[in-house]
């Protein structure tokens, strides 16, 4: 199955009513760039070209495509380069994504097989985004959310006279900690009634889906609770924020790769504001989560995005469900602009179909 890639409607505007000749010259000058990095001239693509013109009449096209505000020359009598406008042109109308090669495919099968054996969900997500990183030479990028874990026990534990500590395990053996106040005077069987109460209501059930639950049959069960097991098990309902940022977690292996083909000083200076860029985890947790929305394969490509207006990058990336078909978190690769689309996407798209497999 090739991968599902979200192409918006294509407009007819200029860039839609390319002519074969346009076209043609088009996609020379940015596959030039996804395989070298470098600007192509007009007496180059002349010898490229599967029909005969003179590089006088590619010098023509070459304006009529820069007036249109696909391609743009970096320096004086250079030659051209595509404009973000122009990937994304290319990305969506020309280029095909074809199936990953059958090795691709069982590398990616078993190397998240191997991750999966008796590990926490998020070492495996983890060890997925360093796969992803490998395979690519980029980034690999993968966003997940604490809330979406199943769980399988609570227990509250005393560590001051006013506060407790709120022990969650989850079904894939993630263990999280949260500190909770408690009334003064608590008897350690309220600490005991109270996590019996939970457990019998939230083994199995996301936090979200937990907190919705105790809340419907809390006014029910006030009558099995004396009053300062009701407080407590308030407190810890307080606690579960139930998706919020702070319970997104963001996951970045590879970036080292992004250091492998600097041609330029402007290109380290790119890698270095697109470092400052992962940095800022909120915007990028941000920008992922408007994957989180879609079905397919997302493309977000240089400047069209605040994040990486300044480093020229892009990234491609895919959300992973749950065995109920829900979307739980986002996966991908962030690179330079000239990443390879045609192979990264189906790759991407492989390996949210396998972690969903996974947690399916």
């Amino acid at each position: 199955m090739s991968a599902e890639v979200l192409r918006p409607t294509p407009s007819l505007s200029s860039l839609a009513l390319l002519d074969e000749r346009s076209r043609e010259i088009f996609r020379q000058i940015v596959e030039t760039y996804l395989a070298t990095g470098e600007p192509v001239g007009s007496r180059h693509l002349s010898r490229l070209l599967p029909m005969t013109l003179s590089p006088a009449s590619v010098r023509n096209v070459m304006q009529d495509l820069e007036e249109a505000g696909l391609i743009y020359a970096p320096h004086v009598s250079a030659g051209r380069l595509p404009t973000d406008t122009g990937l994304r042109f290319f990305v969506d109308a020309l280029m095909q994504f074809g199936d990953l090669a059958e090795d691709e495919r069982r590398q990616i099968e078993a190397q998240v097989a191997a991750s999966s054996q008796d590990r926490p969900l998020e070492n495996v997500l983890a060890d997925a985004s360093q796969l992803l990183s490998g395979l690519s030479r980029g980034a690999g990028v993968v966003l997940t959310s604490k809330s979406n874990v199943r769980l399988k026990h609570i227990e509250f534990v005393r560590i001051e006279p006013e506060r407790a500590l709120v022990v969650l395990v989850s079904e894939d053996g993630q263990v999280e900690n949260r500190i909770v106040p408690i009334p003064a005077g608590l008897p350690p069987s309220a600490l005991v009634e109270a996590s019996n109460f939970l457990n019998a209501h939230v083994r199995g059930r996301t936090l979200a889906e937990a907190k919705a639950e105790l809340q419907k049959s809390f006014d029910s069960a006030r009558a099995e609770l004396d009053g300062l097991t009701q407080r407590l098990v308030e407190a810890g309902l307080a606690s579960w924020s139930g998706g919020e940022p702070a319970d997104r977690k963001l996951i970045v292996r590879g970036q080292a790769n992004l250091l492998g083909d600097l041609k330029a000083l402007e290109d380290l200076e790119r890698i270095r504001l697109l470092f400052d860029d992962l940095e800022s985890k909120r915007e990028v947790v941000d920008l992922l989560g408007r994957a989180e929305t879609a079905d397919g394969v997302r493309i977000f490509i240089g400047a069209e995005n605040k994040l990486f207006s300044l480093s020229g990058s892009s990234m491609v990336v895919a959300p992973y469900r749950d065995g109920q078909s829900r979307i739980v978190g986002v996966l991908g690769v962030i690179g330079p602009t000239r990443l390879n689309y045609a192979r990264i996407v189906p790759m991407v798209d492989y390996t949210a179909r396998v972690i969903s497999r996974l947690i399916g």
